[in-house]
C-alpha cells in the first residue's frame, strides 16, 4: 500500500529544499587552489587567500561561483515547481543549552567562505527564491519543519551531503534524499538500489546527475536502521562531526539493538526489566544469538543511558517550528533569471547564466 502512494504521488507539484550552507561550503573546499589545500595549518593557508577565485573588485567569488551553477543545473533538471534554501546561521542553537560541547570542535570558519554566506543570501533573495535562517535553529530544523509543513501537498526533495537528513525521508509521503557525489559513486549506488526504485515504482534514477536518491530502503541498506530511526542510532553511536557523544564501546551493536526493540526507549526499557543477574545473562545470550552481538553493551548502555537519550535529542531534526511562509512564497514563478545574471555580470562569472 505504501509503494502505490508513492506512485500515486507523482501528480503532486515538487518542492526542492536546498541545504545552503553545505552546498555553499562543499563548494568553497572543492574549488580551492591547491596552494591551500595543501597546508595543515590555518595561518599558512591565509598567506594564499589571494590566489581564491574573486570578482575584479576583491570580492571573493568560488563558493558562490560552485553552488550558482548547481543551483541552476537543478532549476534546469529537476524542475521544481517550488524551491527553498535553508541556511544556518550560528552553532549557538538550542542543543548548545542541552550539551554545551555540541560542535565545539568545529574550527573558525575560515573568512573567504565566510564572506559568501552573506553573498549569496543576497543574491538568492535578489532573484526571488526563498531563503530561510534563524538563529534558534539549524538548516535541517528548517528543512525538517518545510516537510512536515507541506509534505501533504507537494512531493519533497531535500538536497545535502548532511547524512542528518535521512532522518526525513518518507516513502508514504515521497520524501527522498538527494546526496550529491561524484558520477562513479553515483553509479555505483543506483545500481545497487536498482531493485528496491523497481518496488517502489520509480524510475532509474529518477533525480539529477550525480546525486544518490534515497527511498526508505536505501537508508535502510546503508544506515542499517530506517529513517525514522535515525536519531535512536546516533543517541548510542554518537556523531564524531557535531560532538554528539554517545555511548562508548557501544557502536557496532547499535543498528541491530535499534532494529530490535523499535527505538532507543523500548531498548533502555528492556534493558531496565532486567532486575536479577540472571536475566540479565538471558538477554545477553539473547543479543548473542539472535542479534549476533559477540560483545555485551549491557553495561555500557545501563551506566550511559542518560547519555544516550540526550544524544538522541541532539541528533533529532526538528519538524516543528512555526514558520511564517506559504506555499506561494517558495514558487519558481517568483525567480528572476534577470536578477540573477545581473549578478553574475557583477561578480565577473562569465560561464553561469539562467
Amino acid at each position: 500500500m505504501e509503494k502505490q502512494l508513492l506512485v500515486k504521488s507523482e501528480n503532486k507539484p515538487l518542492l526542492v529544499i536546498i541545504d545552503g550552507s553545505s552546498m555553499l561550503s562543499t563548494a568553497y573546499y572543492a574549488l580551492l587552489p591547491a596552494e591551500i589545500k595543501r597546508q595543515k595549518d590555518d595561518e599558512l593557508k591565509k598567506m594564499f587567500y589571494h590566489k581564491v577565485m574573486q570578482a575584479r573588485d576583491g570580492t571573493f567569488t568560488n563558493a558562490v561561483y560552485g553552488m550558482s551553477g548547481t543551483l541552476i543545473r537543478i532549476l534546469k533538471d529537476a524542475k521544481p515547481d517550488y524551491i527553498a534554501v535553508v541556511f544556518d546561521k550560528t552553532r549557538d542553537t538550542f542543543r548548545r543549552k542541552i550539551y554545551l560541547e555540541y560542535k565545539a570542535q568545529r574550527k573558525e570558519t575560515p573568512e573567504p567562505l565566510k564572506s559568501q554566506f552573506g553573498l549569496m543570501q543576497q543574491i538568492l533573495n535578489d532573484m526571488g527564491i526563498a531563503m530561510l535562517v534563524d538563529e534558534h535553529y539549524e538548516a535541517d530544523d528548517l528543512a525538517g519543519s518545510l516537510t512536515e509543513k507541506f509534505m501533504e501537498q507537494t512531493r519533497i526533495r531535500l538536497i545535502t551531503k548532511d547524512r542528518d537528513y535521512l532522518q526525513l525521508v518518507d516513502d508514504v509521503d515521497d520524501v527522498r534524499c538527494w546526496v550529491p557525489a561524484d558520477i562513479e559513486k553515483t553509479a555505483e549506488f543506483f545500481s545497487r538500489y536498482s531493485k528496491a526504485y523497481g518496488s517502489a515504482g520509480i524510475s532509474v534514477p529518477d533525480s539529477i546527475t550525480n546525486m544518490m536518491d534515497f527511498i526508505e530502503e536505501c537508508v535502510v541498506g546503508e544506515k542499517g536502521v530506517y529513517p525514522r530511526n535515525i536519531p535512536d542510532l546516533k543517541g548510542i553511536e554518537g556523531d564524531a562531526s557535531d560532538n554528539i557523544p554517545g555511548v562508548r564501546g557501544v557502536s557496532s551493536a547499535a543498528a541491530p539493538l535499534i532494529m530490535q526493540y523499535g527505538n532507543l526507549d523500548q531498548l533502555i526499557r528492556a534493558i531496565e526489566a532486567c532486575q536479577t543477574e540472571k536475566e540479565e545473562k538471558e538477554l545477553i545470550t539473547f543479543w548473542k544469538d539472535s542479534l549476533g552481538i559477540k560483545r555485551s553493551p549491557l553495561r555500557a548502555l545501563k551506566e550511559q543511558k542518560e547519555i544516550a537519550v540526550m544524544s538522541k535529542r541532539l541528533a533529532t531534526i526538528c519538524r516543528d517550528i512555526d514558520l511564517d511562509v506559504e506555499l506561494d512564497d517558495l514558487s519558481v514563478s517568483n525567480v528572476s533569471a534577470v536578477a540573477f545574471n545581473k549578478w553574475m555580470t557583477r561578480l565577473d562569472i562569465k560561464t553561469i547564466s539562467m
